[in-house]
């Protein structure tokens, strides 16, 4: 019975993320195009054909319809089933990290605000206002919950410091490494949306995990950016979105920031 139940509460969780992951290849295509998230329904982009329910069922519609649309036979491009896989598994690995929590759910707002930010990076090298904007506040207000849920009113107060404290570091952070950055470049190293997001990464992670996402990221990004300059995939004043790298290091201190910090100090500070 246990297994049962485990293995419906996991199918659950990745449809929800999976119905998510939907959702968000909306946000993706709509939002820096200014067209709007609610009107017109899903549609083929080339024949403008409203989807049906089974089409839009998430991954499984793009397999029925082998990749292409039902009445044009235009090819769906395959990120649309990638990007809902990614929303379940994502759920998924926060619901086993941390079960039935609070915690769970702001997770995966967070990730899922992530998500959509690093492919609208990829896509347009931008970070649009609304959705740094939104995940600030709602990282503040996630911060407040928690606290609350802990210590009453005087540990919301305490959650909303903590949040705030995490997003002014996550501005500096971002900003001394862009000031240096160009001057060691002698060009723009970065945009200043990619400090609102280390702002709202710090809002829902805190000063000390801000931190250690930061410099994952700055190791990520000169790792693949290296690389391809390496490989002459990329010029060395070709610009390259820093965005996704900032994500990467966030969902990678969600998962295991504690067990990094740890196994840190154990190794350079160990106790005597």
């Amino acid at each position: 019975m246990e297994t049962l139940t485990a293995a419906i509460a996991n199918i659950t969780v990745f449809a929800l993320g999976a119905s998510i992951g939907s959702f968000l290849n909306v946000v993706v295509y709509r939002l820096p195009a200014s067209i709007s998230l609610i009107y017109p329904p899903s549609r083929c982009p080339h024949c403008l054909h409203k989807l049906g329910k089974t089409e839009n069922i998430p991954v499984l519609g793009w397999l029925w319809l082998r990749g292409r649309c039902r009445w044009c036979k235009t090819p769906i491009s395959s990120r649309y089933p990638l990007v809902e896989a990614a929303g379940g598994i994502i759920f998924l690995f926060v619901f086993w990290q941390f079960g039935f929590a609070i915690d769970t759910v702001g997770y995966w707002i967070f990730l899922s605000w992530l998500l959509t930010l690093s492919l609208i990076d990829l896509d347009t090298m931008t970070l649009p206002n609304p959705l740094t904007k939104s995940g600030l506040v709602i990282g503040l207000i996630f911060q407040g919950i928690v606290g609350w849920q802990a210590f009453g009113g005087a540990g919301m107060a305490s959650g909303l410091m903590f949040g705030i404290g995490g997003a002014v570091l996550g501005i500096w952070l971002l900003g001394s490494i862009r000031i240096i950055g160009s001057l060691v470049f002698q060009q723009e190293a970065m945009g200043d949306a990619d400090e609102k997001l280390m702002a709202t990464i710090g809002a829902w992670l805190g000063w000390k995990y801000v931190l250690l996402s930061g410099l994952l990221a700055c190791a990520a990004g000169s790792l693949v950016g290296g690389g391809a300059m390496t490989l002459g995939l990329l010029g060395k004043k070709q610009p390259m979105p820093f965005g996704p790298f900032l994500a990467l290091g966030a969902a990678l201190t969600v998962f295991w920031g504690e067990l990094i910090l740890s196994t840190y100090l154990k190794l350079f500070f160990p106790l005597p």
